[in-house]
């Protein structure tokens, strides 16, 4: 009976003891992997995280459904890492992002994001947005030359970049889309897929990236791909 319960109380205490040590792999493991995504980010826990809100085109104020979701990325990224988060409005927001990180969603196109517009002239010349129209090349993102041309409801694009502006010690993420679904789906693209972008980007520091969404009417927001790294035309002038 003795050699039973001996037997008994060592099968206890190594399940206990391999139980703890699974419990604390993966509590390690979820705590590198946040580690990682922080780094890629630029984000530090404690800090505060700016994320700059757009307007909807057609009614200043208000936001598209999209890029509502796109901002809800960001917000969900900076909690998990244990950052405060600061709603700012792009039409008032006119001072440095200084020391923490700023997430500005949506393009300078038809007054949505006036920042984005002054993100893209003073930190990104080699990149250009045509404005709305009814050309082929409407709300077009060209960088070096190279038109990454939209198909509305069928492809489009949205472009990445993270940046640190003069002045500041924290970085910019700057995500612009050709539709409020194109900046959702290259947000949602950009935090789940930065442990393999930051095995592509020459630094993590400073990138540019164009996200393509395809075949929006069947995978909607969750169809983006890499298209390009464009890091080197885009902040070359």
């Amino acid at each position: 009976m003795a050699e039973v319960a001996l037997n008994i109380a060592i099968g206890l205490v190594t399940s206990v003891l391999s139980g703890g040590w699974v419990w604390l792999w993966q509590r390690g493991k979820a705590a590198r992997i946040l580690q990682r995504r922080a780094r890629f980010f630029g984000l530090r826990p404690g800090e505060t995280c700016i994320i700059v809100m757009n307007n909807r085109w057609d009614l200043p104020g208000s936001a598209e459904h999209h890029d509502v979701q796109a901002m809800i990325e960001a917000a969900v990224l900076a909690h998990q890492v244990g950052c405060a988060v600061s709603m700012r409005s792009s039409d008032e927001f006119r001072e440095g992002n200084d020391n923490c990180v700023e997430f500005c969603i949506g393009g300078p196109e038809n007054g949505s994001n006036v920042r984005s517009g002054g993100h893209l002239a003073h930190n990104l010349p080699g990149v250009a947005i045509r404005p709305f129209s009814t050309r082929r090349d409407s709300m077009a993102i060209v960088v070096g030359g190279e038109r990454f041309l939209r198909d509305r409801d069928n492809q489009e694009y949205a472009l990445v970049a993270k940046f640190t502006p003069p002045g500041a010690s924290r970085p910019v993420v700057l995500t612009c889309g050709q539709s409020a679904i194109a900046n959702h789906a290259a947000m949602y693209f950009l935090t789940r897929s930065y442990r393999q972008l930051s095995n592509l980007v020459a630094t993590t520091e400073q990138f540019c990236l164009v996200i393509r969404v395809e075949s929006i009417g069947i995978y909607g927001f969750r169809g983006a791909v890499l298209a390009k790294d464009v890091s080197a035309a885009a902040f070359t002038r």
